[in-house]
């Protein structure tokens, strides 16, 4: 893009290039979209933030082409990702919590029946690693423009479209999405708050909290004695800390409520990670940041206009089960295909305004849940003889240890990866008498019940890349005919060719996705929710279409 003053054009300006905004814009480009993403960072992303690309964002990474080499980032395969609690690190083991490593969850998926649903598990890489990966295959994408370094000054809708300014001139988008961040400009200049909870007031993960990036070279070798695991806990009545694995080796992103960021000093950050070591181990500081625990704020709404927010800038979470990033990235499967039939003609004027609708609830939910699982560390009991060799020692330890045992839920959470719904949106048509399954944070429930992803299912008997149902979906919406004899689907192909809108029809004979979807004709949205189920189409099959367009 030219750095003068001049006017370029691009029909979507995604405002923020971290892991939200690029995976929008490589959704976008995957519906043949054309947009830019602007960042003032400069794309070094050089200190670790979440760690959790669950089993739902990891499905969209499969569509995109790209989750085999996400799976090759972060830790080693044959590590295992569990969850130990210590009293410190050279102390007394509390509890653990055992977690798959990457070989044996790849192991897992090769042996699943059919009906499983989870064709991608969740993977534990560091995003750091993960947004390095993004922008350079963005670079690779011809419709995808990048330009980090450029920081945006104004946002000016207007009827016909959107002024993004900034230091190199004036971009005109058709629409603008900000994927800015909890500070976002973009959210301010739409004029929407933020509602909701701020902070917890506890000493564990409460208040305010610092994460910093660290090289420990002698931990995991001499004092953890070569224990494979993703987050190590030391829990005391001096400090409380959580170092998470990034490399396997001997890089660590460290998080504890134990030091007050506002007034950071390496050296105090050093003693407390020796007091969690309780032994004098080499400590390097490589980057430090602030951070609110316990946050779990929803703008008021999604868009307005032209202009709509995602990631961050829609909802702030607490870290506490990893939601924050992968809920955005779930937005942006959901507003991609809605900006994309909008560029391309074929989104009704209702379209667009059904995105706020349908995340909005999803955030909610949510950021409920995290906060929910971060309130849960406050009940941890931190007496001074915990680290004692005595009786009350003993005593202490084991209370702490059933209390941790509790705690998997927040590693266990596929309910809230897999089972959001969009029940009620304008969008979606279901049957009078549908009932969706019951939401649960640890227990996902696929139903053909209209308005939840689409029942996972494999094809053949390979587990490989063109064996999951959701490989052979098309980039628009798919009529799925179910069974054995399903009815015929050419009326709803003659009102979408009629209308523009890209159809596939996907025969699956067997019965077992008969038997997921509860109906022999289904209808899925570009974002794998089911638009629509019924034993025949409706005669007014193009009606439907318009409905589930935004047109109706």
């Amino acid at each position: 893009m030219p750095e003068h003053d001049v006017t370029a054009r691009t029909p979507v300006a995604i405002i923020g290039g971290g892991p939200v905004g690029l995976a929008l814009a490589l959704l976008l480009d995957a519906q043949g979209v054309p947009c830019v993403v602007f960042d003032e960072g400069d794309a070094s992303f050089d200190h670790p933030r979440g760690n959790t690309h669950n089993a739902r964002t990891m499905e969209h990474y499969r569509r995109l082409g790209i989750a085999d080499p996400i799976r090759a980032l972060g830790l080693p395969e044959h590590q295992a990702t569990d969850v130990v609690y210590f009293t410190r690190y050279s102390g007394y083991e509390l509890a653990a919590l055992p977690m798959p490593s990457g070989a044996e969850k790849r192991k897992a998926v090769a042996s699943a029946p059919a009906d499983d649903q989870v064709p991608e598990p969740l993977h534990r890489a560091n995003q750091m690693y993960v947004e390095r990966f993004l922008v350079a295959h963005a670079r690779t994408r011809p419709r995808i423009t990048l330009r980090y370094g450029v920081r945006i000054d104004e946002i000016q809708p207007d009827a016909d479209g959107v002024s993004v300014r900034h230091a190199g001139g004036s971009t005109r988008a058709r629409y603008v999405v900000g994927c800015d961040g909890g500070r976002s400009l973009v959210r301010r200049s739409a004029g929407i708050a933020y509602t909701g909870e701020r902070t917890l007031d506890q000493d564990i993960l409460g208040r305010k909290a610092t994460a910093a990036y660290l090289r420990l070279p002698t931990l995991r070798r001499d004092l953890l004695g070569g224990r494979d695991a993703w987050s190590y806990w030391a829990v005391n009545a001096d400090v409380v800390v959580n170092l998470i694995a990034l490399d396997g080796a001997d890089e660590f992103c460290l998080l504890t409520s134990s030091l007050d960021p506002d007034a950071f000093d390496a050296g105090q950050l050093v003693r407390i990670v020796r007091s969690a070591a309780g032994t004098d181990l080499p400590v390097e500081v490589l980057g430090h940041r602030a951070w609110t625990p316990g946050a779990a704020l929803v703008a008021e709404s999604f868009g307005a206009g032209r202009v709509f927010l995602a990631g961050d800038a829609a909802h702030l979470f607490t870290p506490t089960g990893g939601f924050g990033m992968n809920t955005g990235i779930d937005d942006a499967a959901n507003l991609a295909w809605k900006l994309a039939a909008a560029t391309h003609g074929w989104g009704g004027p209702g379209l667009l305004d059904s995105y706020s609708a349908e995340r909005r609830p999803v955030a909610l939910r949510n950021t409920a849940a995290a906060r929910a699982l971060n309130q849960n560390l406050g009940a941890i009991d931190r007496p001074a003889a915990l680290d004692d060799d005595s009786p009350a020692g003993a005593h202490a330890r084991a209370a702490a240890a059933a209390l941790l045992g509790t705690l998997g839920e927040q590693f266990a959470s596929i309910g809230v990866q897999l089972g959001a719904r969009y029940d009620g949106s304008p969008v979606i048509r279901a049957e009078d008498g549908d009932t969706p399954p019951p939401d649960s944070l640890t227990v996902y429930t696929p139903s053909g019940v209209p308005g939840g992803r689409a029942p996972h299912l494999w094809l053949d008997a390979g587990r490989e890349r063109g064996s999951s149902l959701y490989d052979r979906l098309g980039t628009g919406f798919t009529l799925l005919r179910l069974g054995a004899s399903p009815p015929d689907g050419a009326a709803l192909c003659a009102a979408a060719a009629d209308r523009g809108v890209p159809l596939t029809v996907l025969d699956v004979p067997g019965p077992v996705g008969r038997q997921l979807y509860g109906r022999p004709l289904a209808l899925v949205r570009p974002d794998q929710h089911l638009a629509w189920r019924g034993d025949r189409l409706p005669r007014d099959a193009g009606a439907l279409l318009d409905q589930v367009t935004g047109a109706g």
